[in-house]
């Protein structure tokens, strides 16, 4: 079993005739299943052209009712991908995900609020996106290091959703399905919504759980978790030595007033009876101490 998306997903790629969204829709294609899952694309003015076979239309909402596709992938640029993640909402497609990073934090707030009240769920944006292993992956994470079986991956971080994956293959422990949900200040699924989801899902029997400094999020998971949690999780949180009102990279994550630091969000978690780690290069072995 998976959580979001599987082999029967069908998925169109927004901005396709882009050089990102025609080499991360190739290798996805190529993934697993992918050339069942791929099945439209998605550039306003290029409706009728295809892009090595996968049919291009000049809206969503077209290639849905052309296609039954249900899922969209955003590479769109900056500037437009709001109103990309508008068209898909209008169109109810089922999830979103955004791999676009740098959209505009006043674009972010004017979607977010045009989504209230409706069904389709966003991932990211500014996220790596999201794989089943052996069944598909729709967005920008190597394939490769990734085996199919049963421990959660959830992360703020897209380079430490590739290295928590790479240990855990290492150390013969498959993933269910791994997410990278961004770091963005403005985004959609929250580690919360993620662990609930595997806490639902019958073939997971483990999560690991990477945070940023900046933000309450992994507070608000982490209480959640030492209420309802059913299955062992264990965390990381990225950022140690950011001092206070330094920027962390691309995450856009930042320390206020003292407030989300490394230290602090780890100690939550440990006194929620998270397993936390302070060195990145161990939280494979620690997922597998806790199994």
């Amino acid at each position: 079993m998976s959580i979001l998306i599987d082999k029967n997903t069908r998925v169109m790629t927004q901005g396709i005739t882009g050089k990102t969204g025609q080499f991360h829709t190739r290798m996805c294609r190529d993934y697993a299943n992918g050339r069942s899952c791929f099945v439209a694309g998605v550039t306003p003015g290029k409706g009728g052209q295809d892009f090595e076979g996968i049919p291009i239309f000049n809206s969503v909402a077209d290639a849905k009712a052309k296609t039954s596709a249900t899922v969209s992938v955003i590479y769109v640029p900056p500037p437009f991908a709001a109103a990309a993640i508008d068209e898909a909402v209008a169109a109810d497609l089922d999830l979103v995900i955004c791999i676009t990073e740098g959209i505009p934090v006043r674009d972010m707030i004017r979607t977010r609020d045009k989504m209230r009240g409706k069904r389709t769920i966003l991932l990211g944006p500014n996220c790596p996106g999201a794989i089943t292993p052996d069944e598909i992956k729709i967005g920008i994470m190597p394939g490769h290091i990734h085996k199919k079986g049963r421990i959660g991956v959830v992360s703020r971080s897209g380079t430490l959703t590739y290295e928590a994956v790479g240990q855990l293959t290492a150390l013969g422990l498959g993933q269910s399905s791994a997410v990278g949900i961004g770091g963005d200040p403005v985004n959609g699924l929250k580690h919360i919504d993620i662990l609930r989801m595997f806490n639902d899902d019958p073939e997971t029997d483990a999560v690991v759980m990477i945070g940023e400094i900046g933000g309450s999020e992994e507070e608000t998971a982490a209480r959640w978790v030492k209420a309802n949690m059913k299955k062992p999780v264990v965390g990381f949180i990225a950022g140690v030595t950011a001092p206070p009102g330094k920027r962390m990279g691309h995450a856009g994550a930042i320390i206020s007033g003292g407030k989300g630091t490394a230290q602090e969000k780890l100690a939550v978690m440990e006194e929620c009876g998270i397993k936390v780690t302070r060195n990145p290069a161990e939280m494979g072995k620690l997922l597998k101490s806790v199994l």
